[in-house]
């Protein structure tokens, strides 16, 4: 699938099939968390918990799998809930959903978003007695802020926009790959 025909929730995980095949595994989550900047454990932990909860939920008439693989084509399938909402249930992006979470939430800075204001806008997102729901909005932005927030600890609402159509990751992988090439490790003769 060519990346103008995807939708945006496509676009925001195909940078995980690491081998453009249309299918996400474990490794290659593992490899797109790596490629990011994220270490041995969280990459790890991601791949276990991503893999595990969305693979079945993307393959729709077909057995389980021990291999967990995600189908990048109905990845909008697998849509939790107590999500902000910036996705639609086809997986397009809804630009006043994600405008709204400026206006609601950005109360120190109108394009970025602090530790605290990210808290709120999480559990604003709570959907009664959806744990699951509760639990991956907050590892996704807990990674997203961890990873991405500026030098004063805001998370800009440019950054924000580039996870959701997922050039943010490409960004990180390059930034990452830039940095390796400029330090890299002592060699000894």
């Amino acid at each position: 699938m060519e990346n103008n025909e995807q939708n945006f929730i496509q676009k925001h995980v195909v940078f995980f099939d690491r081998n453009k095949d249309g299918i996400i595994y474990p490794s290659e989550t593992f490899q797109g968390f790596r490629a990011i900047g994220s270490g041995i454990l969280l990459s790890s932990a991601a791949a276990v918990f991503i893999n595990v909860a969305f693979s079945r939920k993307t393959r729709p008439g077909k057995s389980f799998s021990l291999h967990f693989p995600i189908e990048v084509k109905n990845i909008q399938m697998a849509k939790h809930g107590s999500d902000s909402g910036v996705y639609d249930t086809e997986g397009r992006f809804v630009a006043s959903k994600f405008e709204e979470i400026f206006a609601k939430h950005a109360h120190t800075h109108p394009n970025a978003l602090t530790s605290n204001e990210l808290k709120t806008f999480v559990k604003s997102n709570r959907e009664e007695k959806d744990y699951f729901g509760w639990l991956a909005g907050y590892l996704e932005w807990k990674v997203l802020y961890s990873l991405c927030k500026d030098k004063n600890g805001l998370l800009q609402k440019d950054t924000i926009r580039a996870a959701y159509d997922g050039s943010l990751f490409e960004l990180m992988e390059k930034e990452k790959s830039s940095k390796k090439h400029a330090n890299p490790p002592n060699s000894t003769i």
